[in-house]
């Protein structure tokens, strides 16, 4: 599956030119400049955010938009509303969303922000047989920005992605009068959800096993990372805000539980609020706590 889907992003990356895969020109420009191309690799200064669409085979298959950057790959898919799939710079995905009915923790629960759940409807969730649709939109591409909104079917909800070159962000920009929302992150970190697995988090330097739990309000910047020792990089989620809230990490025997403004089953978000997710190129609590410190600056 991971093969299949690094070849995909890679394929992605090789539109723009016409050069075969794995061969080197060397160009002489006039100043006497030479410039190696090394396969399909060109310089993150031309299109670093692209945006196409197609297929995410591994979760169904499902429709999705495909923003890829030099940090990560994303597949958010269209008619939930939800990320699917992450993939990192080897082709791993630390998602791994299946919409097979029944697939529970294994599939079709896992994705980010998963954040309506039974609140004036289900949405920002990739597609599940208990997620509502939403309707898309492709407000911003360029070459270092792509945003896409979404708005619930029944007009009450408006989500907003917006994807840089070393991060994305979901922004709940409406929200039903009365209702409440939270921010999740239900995924398999490195691929798999097993014993090699670990998290840090802003309220605490030790590297903790995926299957410790925590609970209450983080301290500012509210932020998580989780690990899997093969990996040289973590993937973290920030809460731009400092608020009162819980924000609760508990295991499952086939993903991770985290949820901002979560306590059980009890959801606290009801105003506009931004989130991060994105990968560290780092397992040292040191350089993710700073990786992440400047996402807010």
């Amino acid at each position: 599956m991971f093969r299949i889907k690094k070849l995909a992003a890679l394929q992605r990356q090789c539109m723009a030119i016409t050069l075969p895969k794995n061969v080197i020109t060397t160009l002489a420009l006039t100043l006497g400049l030479t410039l190696a191309l090394v396969g399909c690799k060109v310089s993150n200064e031309s299109y670093s955010v692209t945006l196409s669409q197609g297929m995410d085979e591994s979760a169904g298959p499902v429709p999705a938009y495909i923003i890829s950057t030099p940090s990560a790959t994303y597949y958010l898919e269209k008619e939930g509303g939800g990320l699917s799939s992450m993939l990192d710079k080897d082709g791993i995905d630390w998602i791994g969303f299946n919409n097979i009915k029944g697939s529970g923790w294994k599939g079709e629960y896992r994705g980010f922000p998963n954040a309506i759940h039974k609140q004036d409807g289900s949405y920002f969730h990739a597609m599940n047989a208990g997620t509502d649709a939403a309707n898309s939109e492709v407000v911003i591409e360029n070459k270092n920005h792509v945003r896409i909104a979404f708005t619930s079917a029944n007009g009450k909800w408006v989500g907003q992605w917006d994807f840089y070159p070393t991060h994305c962000d979901f922004t709940m920009t409406q929200i039903s009068q009365g209702y409440h929302y939270w921010v999740q992150y239900e995924g398999v970190p490195g691929g798999t959800m097993d014993d090699t697995d670990f998290w840090y988090n802003s309220a605490t330097d030790t590297r903790h096993p995926i299957n410790d739990s925590h609970k209450g309000d983080l301290p500012s910047p509210e932020w998580y990372a989780f690990g899997d020792e093969s990996s040289p990089r973590m993937l973290f989620l920030l809460n731009h805000d400092d608020d009162t809230y819980p924000d609760d990490y508990v295991s499952r025997p086939y993903m991770t539980v985290l949820g901002f403004g979560r306590q059980g089953k009890n959801k606290f978000l009801d105003t506009p609020k931004t989130f991060s997710i994105g990968f560290i190129e780092s397992v040292e609590y040191e350089n993710v706590s700073d990786a992440v410190t400047q996402v807010l600056k």
